[in-house]
């Protein structure tokens, strides 16, 4: 979900220029693929290591602010612990119609606790079930004693995939064709052309 602030350094980069960018540019979080996954794609996976040193995915809710993908949570759940000791993230944000289309971003996530329903959280909430459902519900559990923890990715890295402009490389040309996408122009794996560079994934 979408809002922006002032942390936004946002310059349109439009789909022909995004073709030319390498995965890990933070330039990809402004091209049209990605400003609409951010706006529209109401849940995220979140990818991170767990207490045990073995990887954790979980879908969540997220709220875009224009810099930075903030999630709630309650505190003292497993998420919370377990990102505190280890903060280093993956995300992905993605839609399944064809052709698909894939945000994906990488970096440390910061947490902060607080009294009460965070400001973000209700918003998600209202977004999911609706003005009035979600009112209710944050109203019900908005009682003294509540805590919660809001987390924050500040992204390090951007990838997109949009089976059209942005894909591997090495995806074989009648795949290629299938799914309408436009071959790559240049050499594989230079990361200069209409697919993307492998190494950078």
């Amino acid at each position: 979900m979408n809002t922006t602030d002032d942390t936004s350094t946002s310059t349109d980069t439009g789909t022909d220029a995004a073709a030319y960018l390498r995965q890990g540019d933070l330039r990809l979080l402004d091209t049209p693929t990605a400003r609409h996954l951010l706006a529209t794609v109401p849940v995220a996976r979140l990818a991170y290591t767990g207490k045990d040193g073995t990887p954790r995915v979980i879908p969540v809710n997220f709220l875009w602010t224009g810099g930075e993908l903030v999630i709630a949570a309650f505190a003292g759940t497993y998420k919370v612990r377990d990102l505190t000791a280890r903060p280093d993230v993956a995300v992905c944000i993605d839609t399944t119609e064809a052709p698909p289309q894939v945000l994906m971003l990488r970096g440390r996530v910061t947490l902060a606790e607080s009294d009460g329903v965070l400001p973000e959280y209700a918003t998600m909430q209202r977004a999911m079930m609706g003005e009035e459902a979600g009112t209710a519900y944050i109203e019900a559990i908005d009682q003294p004693g509540l805590r919660m923890v809001r987390i924050v990715l500040r992204p390090a890295w951007a990838g997109v995939l949009d089976f059209q402009n942005r894909l591997s490389e090495r995806t074989p040309a009648p795949v290629l064709a299938a799914l309408g996408a436009k071959p790559a122009a240049g050499p594989a794996g230079d990361g200069r052309t209409g697919g993307t560079d492998e190494r950078g994934m």
